[in-house]
């Protein structure tokens, strides 16, 4: 098996490296938070050996043949303050897109800022051919996100997704193509301010 290293990458604001366990404090302030975990389909962090164990498994997928996990850190104070990834990765074909900020840094395009490097990464870096991305069908926010991104919206999978508390949920799925991405229009609209 042949683990792939994610390049780190600098925009204006921000620093995209793989996460590390050392990350868990900084993760732990937000990923511990009622309304940050349950959006994105997980449990909150009930205490930091979670948060440890979270960003050890992080590290882990890249033995079955996934990718590491963004983290996404501020230039200006070098802290941790959310994480973006391309998961359920297929070579050379699909992945899914995947992001989560603390909301101390919500409504500062943070997220859409990390994600296009994510798609410029699973576009250029890897060969896809597709990224999706997901969203339950009340979080506006996510689903602004995916807008902002250029991604386009699909349709609704009704119950798509299992909640780590066994209920189920329905979703709106977003996708871009590598033909979309690297299209003039595209590039020009929503690539060109990294």
């Amino acid at each position: 098996m042949i683990y792939l290293t994610l390049p780190t990458i600098e925009t204006k604001r921000l620093i995209l490296r793989e996460t590390q366990v050392s990350d868990y404090k900084d993760m732990f302030e937000y990923a511990s938070l009622p309304n940050v975990g349950p959006v994105a389909g997980w449990q909150p962090h009930l205490n930091q050996r979670m948060t440890k164990d979270v960003l050890q498994y992080f590290h882990d997928k890249k033995r079955l043949g996934q990718l590491g996990t963004y983290a996404i850190v501020l230039k200006e104070n070098n802290k941790m303050i959310g994480t973006v990834e391309l998961h359920s990765y297929t070579p050379n074909f699909k992945a899914e897109l995947g992001y989560t900020v603390s909301p101390y840094y919500w409504g500062k395009g943070i997220a859409v800022e990390a994600s296009k490097v994510a798609i410029e990464v699973g576009f250029e870096y890897l060969g896809l051919k597709r990224i999706e991305c997901t969203t339950y069908v009340d979080n506006f926010q996510s689903q602004r996100v995916c807008e902002k991104l250029g991604l386009t919206f699909e349709g609704i999978r009704k119950k798509g997704y299992q909640l780590y508390d066994g209920t189920f949920h329905d979703i709106r799925c977003y996708a871009i193509t590598d033909d979309e991405y690297f299209s003039k229009e595209y590039q020009k609209k929503y690539m060109n301010n990294l």
